[in-house]
């Protein structure tokens, strides 16, 4: 056994089988901001013999509070996360074969590379591309562990297929805030804390010790002292339409995708959803931001270079940019 992995082979849990174990699997990991960097780095460290990483975005200043992989040197470079993560993946552990794609999840881009794959690490900022994992890991049948934070606040989830509730089990049954990074902030403690639940439950299944694995689902509020474990199990739904008796993966399904159009010589995306806004929810989490216009049909906010306009019916206006993938970061940036 290499010297480099020697101390977390006298952890009994792991032992050297384990740890040969961990050099034969292959984990990929869903965005590489706070979440993916974090839980990359401790994956390598680790000795996980090969990673997949994917990220649509690139590196920016306000990442280096709490994305632990990147530098100014990424920043000044505009290196898109998959790339800089990946430079710097190798630089701790070359021996780890390292998989970078730059691209935007949707059913078609994610389902080739699920192939190979032992287990899947959600790291994604919003909850669109949650449900298309969620539906499309439990049709698949591979397990995922589902992490969030914002605030001070984290949660994290171990998703069995056949096995534990799903996604959409549990957000029918607890109740979870639409906030963001960039409406309400964010301590890298909390990045860290769900961090720590994501990559030892994926530790404890690619070596094989399932009866370890957490059943509950963890939440906490590092700022206010909270730390719960909620026993799920009963959240479950027979009805379910992505793990009950007769699923149909609507999240797969093409009517239920966000749909975009550029719109031709005015600098602006179309960004078209099928789920109507709350706009009354979403103008109390925007305010703070900055200046928004706000009425019954439509609320309109300034950020950064660009201006946003939510309508009542699902459409959103993102003028400023032409770029779809850009549109979509910032629309998910405030939206979530």
């Amino acid at each position: 056994m290499s010297e480099r992995y020697s101390r977390q082979a006298l952890f009994k849990p792991i032992g050297e089988n384990g740890q040969k174990k961990l050099l034969n699997k292959h984990v990929l990991i869903i965005g590489c901001g706070a979440l993916g960097s974090a839980n990359a780095e401790n994956l390598v460290r680790s000795g996980v013999g090969e990673l997949t990483i994917v990220d649509r975005d690139y590196v920016e200043l306000s990442n280096l509070q709490r994305q632990q992989l990147y530098t100014e040197e990424d920043v000044r470079h505009q290196l898109p996360k998959a790339v800089a993560a990946k430079k710097r993946l190798l630089e701790i552990n070359s021996e780890v074969m390292i998989h970078a794609h730059v691209l935007d999840v949707t059913p078609d881009s994610l389902l080739p590379l699920l192939k190979g794959i032992d287990m899947v690490i959600d790291s994604t900022d919003n909850f669109e591309t949650r449900f298309i994992l969620n539906d499309l890991l439990q049709r698949e049948e591979l397990p995922w562990v589902f992490g969030s934070c914002v605030g001070s606040t984290g949660m994290s989830f171990t998703i069995l297929p056949n096995e534990t509730p799903c996604l959409q089990c549990l957000l029918n049954s607890i109740p979870v805030s639409g906030a963001t990074c960039d409406s309400v902030g964010i301590i890298s403690p909390a990045v860290q804390m769900v961090v720590a639940h994501q990559t030892t439950e994926v530790i404890k299944l690619l070596v094989g010790d399932k009866k370890a694995l957490r059943s509950k689902l963890v939440t906490f509020d590092l700022w206010n002292n909270h730390y719960h474990m909620m026993n799920v199990a009963r959240a479950k739904k027979q009805e379910c339409p992505t793990c009950g008796k007769n699923p149909s993966y609507p999240n797969l399904q093409y009517e239920s995708s966000t749909k975009t159009d550029i719109l031709c010589g005015r600098n602006t995306v179309q960004i078209r959803k099928p789920q109507k806004p709350n706009l009354d929810e979403l103008a109390n989490r925007l305010r703070n931001i900055a200046p928004i216009k706000y009425n019954e049909f439509l609320l309109s906010i300034e950020y950064k270079s660009y201006r946003l306009v939510f309508f009542q019916d699902g459409r959103t206006l993102v003028h400023g940019t032409d770029s779809i993938e850009k549109a979509k970061s910032i629309y998910n940036q405030l939206a979530g």
